[in-house]
């Protein structure tokens, strides 16, 4: 008997020490990662940033680097939150995949049999898109993300109902083309079908079975949290800059999300389980092998000199596809005023790295990401800081040099064909807003309802719009964006064309009748 006894303790032992020298090499993979994290914060001028590792059903790592607050130094935490932008649009068509294993929706129908009043913008729209192909950005539509962007509104049924003024770039399935209306489309399909808000359901479906207890989807409930994190831009290149809150509104299904790296951990353990976290089914399987399989393709995803192993670049339903050092890789960015995020997972190797930083525009996710996974596949060091350092000063560059392009192609010696006060009034385009020019001595501003512009002349009747923001007028970045005004056969100013979506002729405002004063 004491022999037996002997033998039991011995093999529980041998047991216990497998599975600690497991749980070593797991932490080995990552020694010394907090120190290569930390110089990103001042290689790349960001206020804050955190990241959390999941292998199989455990979060290995999850840690903040810099500040939630960056003017009162106030530390990130793995449960600070921060705003995810288009790491929600996995979230929203899962909730679709859930409908779909209940027999209330059909991915291959046509969302007009859920939404009678959506009308696209010609008969072959109307006729051939699909739910399948919202979700997989193949409707022929470009972004038209200014229509969102520049005139919120509350009520999707407005938004739904800019979609037939919306002009394609493409047919049907021909082309990859990033949407999110599409995506605040299928938020609006479930809200249909179950007579619940699509907040209602995302929280219903996913954060309370899952635990993401800190997840929310409103500004006004990020102002109130005590772990939330401050929005920041970079001015100049050089100086962290705080920036407002973005309220996304009625787009929220699109990336309206607000979350910690602790919680979108839980998020990343469902989809590398089969759907299944802490042995609840949160996804079904039959969903997930679809959402992760190549649906559309985005780009050639070729090989590169610096990047020999990729070898293509797809998307699924609201998840990018590519390959990484020989590995599978499922991901999905996201980018708002203030913030950036990555989300991502390896599903033959169980693993998942989540970044959020409160600085739009960042590199930070895809470095993160970078060095991770590096490390957790056991692959060959590489300097993905400086590598990135240098395609970043590259891209500066380009910029300069399209910037002098611009200005080398304004015909000198022109000027306006009316006297300024001539062109204020205001312009409407149905599927987007309204936009009022008003004068000021010998200036024109264009006002929208979140911003404003000034208008400097560039030749004839052509504009050139420059952001106003609290430090004045915000001449760093020009882009390509002209305002061209037009006249009707009595000489009249009657509207202008401004080109806010590439691909297509340039989007037309009408001028309409003003307000009264009484």
């Amino acid at each position: 008997m004491k022999k037996l006894l002997y033998s039991v303790v011995l093999f529980s032992l041998a047991i216990s020490l497998s599975a600690q020298t497991k749980k070593e090499k797991a932490d080995q993979r990552l020694s010394g990662i907090d120190a290569k994290l930390q110089v990103l914060l001042s290689d790349w001028t960001v206020p804050g940033f955190a990241v959390a590792v999941v292998e199989k059903n455990k979060v290995l790592y999850a840690k903040g680097f810099g500040y939630r607050d960056y003017e009162n130094k106030i530390p990130v935490t793995p449960n600070t939150l921060f705003a995810i932008g288009s790491c929600t649009k996995a979230f929203t068509s899962a909730l679709l995949g859930q409908l779909r294993n209940e027999n209330l929706v059909d991915f291959d129908k046509s969302p007009l049999a859920y939404l009678p009043e959506l009308k696209f913008y010609n008969q072959d729209l109307d006729n051939l898109v699909t739910i399948r192909d919202m979700m997989c950005h193949r409707t022929g539509l470009p972004r038209h993300d200014m229509s969102w962007y520049i005139f919120p509104t509350d009520s999707r049924d407005s938004l739904m109902k800019r979609i037939r003024y919306m002009e394609p770039s493409a047919a049907v399935r021909q082309k990859y083309q990033y949407n999110n209306f599409m995506f605040m489309l299928q938020g609006l399909i479930a809200e249909k079908i179950t007579g619940t808000s699509w907040e209602e359901n995302i929280e219903n479906r996913f954060f309370k079975p899952l635990g993401m207890a800190n997840s929310i989807f409103t500004i006004d409930a990020l102002e109130k949290s005590n772990d939330a994190a401050l929005g920041y831009t970079l001015l100049k290149d050089s100086i962290i800059e705080k920036t407002d809150y973005y309220r996304i509104r009625a787009m929220s299904p699109a990336g309206s999300i607000n979350s910690s790296v602790n919680d979108m951990s839980r998020w990343l353990i469902a989809w590398i389980n089969n759907g299944k976290c802490e042995g609840k089914d949160i996804l079904p399987p039959a969903y997930i092998s679809e959402a992760i399989s190549s649906q559309m393709v985005a780009s050639a995803g070729l090989p590169q000199k610096n990047f020999p192993d990729r070898f293509f670049n797809n998307y699924g339903y609201g998840w990018d596809l590519t390959s990484y050092k020989g590995h599978y890789l499922v991901q999905h960015g996201g980018n708002i005023d203030g913030f950036s995020a990555l989300t991502c997972f390896f599903p033959t190797d169980s693993i998942g790295i989540v970044v959020l930083v409160n600085q739009d525009g960042s590199s930070i996710p895809g470095i993160v990401r970078n060095i991770v996974a590096d490390r957790m596949l056991k692959q060959k060091d590489f300097d993905w800081n400086k590598h990135y350092l240098n395609e970043r000063d590259k891209a500066r560059k380009s910029q300069k040099v399209a910037e002098v392009k611009s200005v080398s192609a304004r015909i000198k010696g022109t000027s306006p064909s009316h006297k300024i006060k001539e062109y204020e009034g205001k312009y409407s385009n149905p599927g987007y807003g309204t936009i009022r020019i008003t004068t000021s001595g010998d200036s024109i501003f264009a006002l929208v309802p979140l911003k404003k512009f000034w208008l400097r002349h560039y030749h004839y009747d052509v504009f050139q719009p420059y952001e106003i923001t609290q430090h004045g007028i915000d001449s760093t970045i020009t882009g390509t964006l002209l305002f061209n005004f037009r006249t009707n056969n009595g000489g009249e100013l009657e509207s202008f064309s401004t080109n806010l979506e590439g691909g297509i002729r340039p989007i037309e405002f009408k001028r309409i009748e003003d307000d009264i004063k009484v």
